[in-house]
């Protein structure tokens, strides 16, 4: 019999629906805590995409009178990982063309606070006295501003069981209009500076965070970074009067995915014992994208949004004096327009040293990650990240900013890291374009010693970056706030 019983709350989960990192966690984590017996249940919206692969599953519930919410079922699958899936039902909200969260032409859909209400609800009712199912969770457990009413209605329901929010990205937060709050008949009572209301919104976020028994965020230096001016985005008070129920757990990556000894999209295979694959990929990436074949020449990369979060403004600026190191460049990504256009500027003014490619291709990341000799992320804040690990398990050495999970998951390369075995990468503090150049030159200083820069590609990847660390840091959580800790 499981240890704890867990109803794991999302709005996206890969690989039926994904948009960014939540779904690849919400996909990777219940299948490790279900390795150390914990039965996780997911709960996840009806989109097309989502009910276009439920195949045989059966409804075990319906919803046809809450009031504020038009009609919905439940629907009980499984997904190929073993995880039990729950997909909540509801046409009139879920089933259009777009994504999750916006229409086609990009704009949120005018009715996500009725949306994610009502997969906060259903996610309330499963967790208290007024489910329909036999199943019934010990704890609920949301992740960001989709979830977050989901505390808020527990908090006025019979037999609420303890609820937890994981915060992926504390920037966006589902600020909404007050008069929502009797749409989605809230308590009366949760308006207020202690509840759901933030500068005269309604703030699902702030709701989650509120009344949630412990937060959780994906790196232990996020979780210390969002209880400051500069990254609380306006929770900073709430959060450090709460810093003692914070847990900071870093992500976990598919190692099964993102294994260079096995991946299908590399034309030849490598470990850390047979590197010999690593320069093959690197001389097919620069054939692939139009860079002059040159083994010597260090080949940087970006897999990326090109977002000012991502700080990649800073590194089109420079790309000319990275040139001159000399270094080529190749970048996988897209965002906003400005951005795109100067890196396609740069890789018309620099062929065969720097070549971009617009949108977004899994196999070409794979690729890049492999083939590329150093992988750049100098994001001004990053919460966890997942291409620093990426390239780390693919003997790329991250050059990355100080914050957030890069912090935490980037060790500098200085002699003394080098000599002790823990040198993963470099890492830069302050945001400005001599820091990041200068870090890139000192990167690039060591690659030219092949004797150091093998060293530190091995110990890139020795590193253990799998789930089920995270899982049962997880677990502890849960243990800790049902009062079953030891």
């Amino acid at each position: 019999m499981a240890e704890i019983k867990i109803l794991f709350v999302t709005s996206e989960i890969s690989p039926l629906i994904k948009t960014g990192g939540l779904a690849d966690v919400s996909g990777a984590l219940p299948v490790a805590l279900r390795t150390i017996n914990v039965d996780v249940r997911v709960l996840v919206p009806g989109y097309p995409q989502v009910m276009a692969q439920m195949g045989s599953g059966e409804v075990v519930a319906t919803f046809s009178a809450i009031p504020g919410f038009p009609p919905s079922r439940l629907f009980f699958s499984t997904m190929k990982s073993g995880v039990p899936l729950m997909v909540l039902d509801c046409p009139v909200l879920y089933q259009r063309e777009g994504g999750p969260y916006s229409d086609p032409n990009g704009h949120d859909w005018a009715d996500n606070p009725l949306r994610f209400g009502l997969l906060c609800k259903i996610a309330a009712i499963l967790s208290s006295d007024d489910s329909p199912l036999s199943w019934h969770p010990d704890l609920v457990h949301g992740n960001d501003w989709q979830t977050g009413l989901t505390g808020v209605y527990l908090s006025v329901a019979a037999g609420a069981v303890p609820n937890i929010i994981t915060i992926h990205n504390l920037a966006f937060q589902g600020n909404f209009r007050p008069k929502k709050v009797a749409l989605l008949h809230l308590p009366p009572e949760s308006f207020n500076i202690n509840g759901i209301e933030l500068y005269g919104n309604m703030s699902f976020l702030k709701g989650g965070l509120y009344y949630a028994w412990h937060i959780t965020t994906v790196s232990p230096n996020y979780a210390r970074e969002i209880q400051g001016d500069q990254l609380g985005f306006g929770l900073q008070g709430l959060l450090h009067a709460r810093r003692d129920d914070i847990t900071g757990i870093l992500n976990g990556i598919d190692t099964i995915e993102w294994n260079p000894e096995t991946d299908k999209y590399l034309p030849c295979h490598f470990s850390s014992g047979r590197m010999s694959g690593k320069a093959q990929n690197k001389q097919a990436l620069q054939v692939r994208m139009g860079l002059d074949v040159d083994a010597d020449v260090p080949l940087l990369a970006v897999v990326s949004r090109l977002t000012h979060q991502k700080g990649l403004d800073l590194l089109l600026e420079i790309a000319p004096r990275l040139v001159e190191l000399p270094a080529q460049l190749v970048i996988l990504g897209s965002g906003e327009a400005f951005m795109q256009e100067a890196a396609r500027d740069l890789a018309r003014q620099y062929p065969g040293k720097i070549a971009v490619t617009i949108g977004f291709d899994e196999g070409l990341s794979h690729q890049i990650e492999a083939g590329a000799d150093m992988f750049v992320m100098p994001s001004r804040f990053e919460p966890c990240g997942l291409n620093q690990f990426y390239s780390q398990r693919y003997g790329t050495p991250p050059i990355v900013h100080n914050t957030g999970g890069l912090a935490d998951s980037v060790v500098d390369c200085t002699p003394q890291t080098l000599r002790d075995g823990t040198a993963s990468g470099f890492v830069f503090s302050g945001m400005t374009t001599d820091n990041l150049f200068a870090t890139i030159v000192r990167a690039v200083g060591l690659y030219r010693d092949q004797r150091k820069w093998k060293v530190l590609r091995k110990n890139c990847m020795s590193k253990d970056f799998t789930w089920e660390t995270s899982a049962r840091a997880y677990r502890e959580v849960y243990l800790k706030v049902l009062g079953r800790a030891g």
